[in-house]
């Protein structure tokens, strides 16, 4: 699922975090943001937002489901464009089917990390296939640094193994963690890992001290580092932390996704589903989109591409490293 908002704000996603130890956690809470029309499946987008717009090179996260497939449709995104970012898909549960200008033709499955690239310009849809009853999951977007913006398009595929751990598991689905170190290529390093927690267990995580990280709670009643984060919510911890305390109070198991990297210290500017360096770039990716050149085809989707929203009236301005 990308962002298909019909009329999309400039999205603040170019403060990166600057360094030192907090004495909390920042809580990070999401709003709920319905896409591609009024029938659109709503999802929880707790990146960017104005209280923190980056975490490492994360700059958009949107947690959707558990959705009523039979009672909702599902999902079903036309052909759209992106530049100068990779997203990552992840479920926990349902299956969609991924098409791409590059050829690609997969499957995306829970546990299974699908990482798209598109640098110069690439093109994709995404439609939950007939047997999905419940679609469960979360889209997330990394902003790739200045000299790789305009990459050729790529897409990798990865099966992470569970790392067992004491007090739960995790699957590294990027960068390393607990001893496990994902193949996916990246731009600037990351971490991504789905983390589960057992019922009242205590689980300490060692981490990158040079990482920023956030915690995104999916289900369970959480502490990160002694602070509560409520479900659909996003703990956010700077850098100078060593380790990673999760603590999980309820009766089930806890089911998380745990995001990281270097503070990301560019000047950027995010809007519908291009990340770009000036108002004259963002305008150029529309209107090469609109023309129907640039990002290719793709083949096999039974419908229209989308079409790109009208800019505002406003120069779109990249915004600056928070202080």
């Amino acid at each position: 699922m990308s962002n298909t908002e019909t009329h999309p704000a400039e999205l603040k996603c170019g403060e990166a975090s600057g360094a030192g130890q907090p004495s909390t956690v920042q809580v990070l809470t999401a709003r709920q943001v319905p896409l591609g029309g009024p029938r659109a499946m709503p999802v929880r987008r707790t990146l960017p937002q104005r209280a923190r717009s980056l975490i490492g090179a994360w700059c958009f996260a949107d947690h959707y489901g558990p959705d009523d497939v039979g009672s909702t449709g599902g999902m079903d995104v036309a052909p759209h464009p992106h530049t100068g970012l990779q997203t990552v898909s992840w479920l926990f549960s349902g299956e969609i089917e991924h098409r791409d200008s590059l050829g690609s033709h997969v499957l995306v499955r829970p546990g299974e990390l699908n990482l798209m690239t598109g640098g110069h310009g690439i093109a994709h849809s995404e439609v939950s296939t007939p047997d999905t009853t419940v679609l469960h999951g979360v889209q997330l977007w990394v902003a790739l640094p200045d000299e790789h913006r305009g990459t050729a398009r790529d897409f990798q595929h990865h099966v992470p193994s569970p790392v067992r751990l004491d007090g739960g598991e995790a699957r590294v689905f990027l960068g390393t963690l607990a001893g496990d170190t994902s193949p996916v290529r990246t731009f600037t390093p990351l971490l991504g890992a789905e983390v589960s927690v057992a019922p009242g267990a205590t689980l300490t995580l060692d981490v990158d001290p040079d990482f920023e990280h956030g915690l995104l709670v999916d289900t369970g009643d959480v502490r990160l580092n002694g602070t509560t984060v409520e479900p659909a919510a996003l703990g956010y911890t700077a850098p100078g932390h060593r380790a990673l305390t999760i603590v999980n109070d309820g009766p089930g198991t806890a089911r998380l996704v745990l995001l990281g990297g270097p503070p990301f210290g560019e000047e950027i500017i995010m809007w519908w589903n291009f990340i770009g360096r000036s108002h004259a770039e963002i305008v150029q990716a529309r209107e090469d989109w609109m023309k129907g050149d640039r990002f290719g085809e793709v083949h096999g989707y039974d419908g229209a591409p989308l079409p790109a929203p009208e800019l505002p009236n406003v120069p779109l301005r990249p915004r600056g490293r928070a202080r």
